[in-house]
């Protein structure tokens, strides 16, 4: 199979680079040129003729971020238009940042492009093209696995369906069914996927035959390949707790696995080919083993988790299921595991520094261990004079356990020990209480909290306005 050409990130002046450097996070095959008169990093590939290098990247089919003008862009890449079918992706990029417009090659995938960088950014990219706004997804351009049999015909097929014209699907398609195309099964128009061979020598009869009022799709499965299999961590909620390599994993994912809430806290990033596989919460191994199952039939899966996916999360649910290696064909799968800022990190860093020193996590619900193990491992704690994140610290099944722990942890801790609370961390709602272990009640908490109890060495110091500061120092006495 060949490789897809990779990105180039075209700079003219040093202030660039840290845009420049933020894209190409996202787009790790991508690399960044600069002007040579004035940039200089040992990242960077210098260039000495901004026309002649913007030429030979266009006629390689490398898809071309510029953090420029617009206007340059155009001016520089008009004298090679001549087929829209065959020009990469090309767009421009703000300096800083605040902007990103696709330029050319949308057959080519430059809006979903657009809008990946866009996320990055933190910014709406300026899409214009009319069919990708109005339906989003673009019917001249398939994803991989589909090629449009008859692309002489989509400009008269779209200026029908832009004029309000609905559409007839024959056979299904992922892609399709999740767009916003005014489906009908009385439809003016038709889009046929054809999932066996075409011969335009033998038509099936039953069939629509390719025309300006009916689109037809070849499948074309894709060469045999190893699927893989990504375990990412979103954070706690806020997009920009989100990593540049978990992104770019979610945006170039075929499949997004995940308990419902998770896949909608991601739906920024979701694009029109991506089929999601929501789920109950309390599902995690059937979860692991569907997405093993469809990395094992060559797709490339995403299983998302918020917060860090190695704790409490979904990185051991699935390779818990893969030990048991109830299918010989998951030892062929590549996996990774992509980290993500914890509740616990972030509650911390919203409260100062409770977690400064030694520390440990301890869940408390009894659901895949006995509350006895959890009693044993609090005390210990404790007594070992850990901070401690408790994870999962009540339920509407178990409201007495909160009670219960903050008792069992007065036997080694001072009542006015500060305790910190996060709830719905880097999400709507999000509030961080600073209060004292013997006053914490089950009222305080709900299964959307992170409690940090403090040490018997955290300190609390108050501000005139605000929640106080806390922290643990870093050292600890002697004696």
């Amino acid at each position: 199979m060949t490789a897809a050409p990779s990105p180039a990130i075209v700079i003219l002046a040093a202030a660039s680079l840290p845009v420049a450097r933020q894209l190409q996070q996202a787009m790790p095959p991508a690399q960044i040129y600069g002007l040579a008169s004035r940039v200089n990093a040992p990242d960077v590939a210098p260039y000495d003729s901004f026309g002649d290098t913007l030429g030979q990247l266009f006629q390689a089919n490398r898809p071309i971020v510029g953090l420029c003008a617009a206007g340059i862009l155009i001016r520089t890449l008009a004298p090679r238009l001549n087929n829209k079918w065959q020009e990469p992706p090309v767009l421009a990029v703000a300096e800083d940042g605040s902007a990103v417009v696709p330029l050319l090659g949308g057959l080519q995938g430059v809006n979903d492009l657009a809008r990946q960088l866009g996320a990055v950014l933190d910014t709406a990219p300026a899409i214009t093209t009319s069919g990708d706004i109005r339906f989003r997804t673009a019917l001249l351009a398939p994803p991989p696995g589909y090629r449009l049999v008859n692309p002489e015909d989509a400009k008269t097929f779209l200026a029908t369906l832009l004029a309000g014209a609905t559409v007839r699907r024959l056979g299904s398609a992922p892609w399709l069914e999740q767009s916003r195309i005014p489906w009908s099964d009385s439809g003016a128009l038709t889009v046929r996927v054809a999932s066996g061979d075409l011969n335009p020598d033998d038509p099936d009869p039953d069939d629509p035959p390719p025309s300006g009022t009916c689109l037809v799709y070849a499948v074309e499965p894709p060469e045999p390949r190893p699927g893989t299999l990504a375990i990412v961590g979103t954070g706690p909620g806020s997009a920009e707790w989100l990593s540049p390599q978990v992104r770019q994993v979610l945006q170039s994912a075929t499949d997004w696995v995940g308990y419902k809430t998770y896949l909608n806290l991601a739906a920024p990033l979701h694009l029109p080919h991506i089929q999601r596989h929501g789920s109950d919460n309390r599902v995690e191994r059937d979860r692991a083993k569907l997405a093993l199952d469809l990395a094992a039939a060559g797709r490339t899966v995403a299983v998302i988790s918020s917060g860090d996916p190695g704790i409490y999360a979904m990185a051991a649910a699935v390779f818990e299921v893969l030990e048991q290696g109830q299918n010989p064909a998951w030892t062929e799968i590549e996996i990774q595991v992509c980290p993500g800022i914890s509740a616990m990190q972030a509650a911390a860093a919203l409260a100062g520094a409770p977690l400064g020193h030694d520390f440990c996590a301890i869940s408390l619900s009894d659901i895949l261990k006995p509350w006895p193990v959890i009693e044993q491992r609090l005390a210990a704690a404790a007594a070992a004079d850990f901070a401690i994140a408790l994870y999962n610290p009540i339920s509407s099944q178990r409201p007495w356990q909160l009670t219960a722990a903050r008792d069992l942890l007065l036997h080694h801790r001072a009542p006015t020990t500060p305790i910190v609370l996060g709830r719905n961390l880097g999400r709507p709602g999000q509030q961080v209480t600073v209060k004292d272990l013997g006053s914490l009640g089950p009222d305080d908490a709900d299964m959307r909290t992170v409690i940090l109890v403090g040490s018997s060495q955290t300190r609390r110091i108050e501000r005139p306005q605000g929640t106080p500061w806390v922290y643990t120092p870093r050292w600890y006495p002697t004696d």
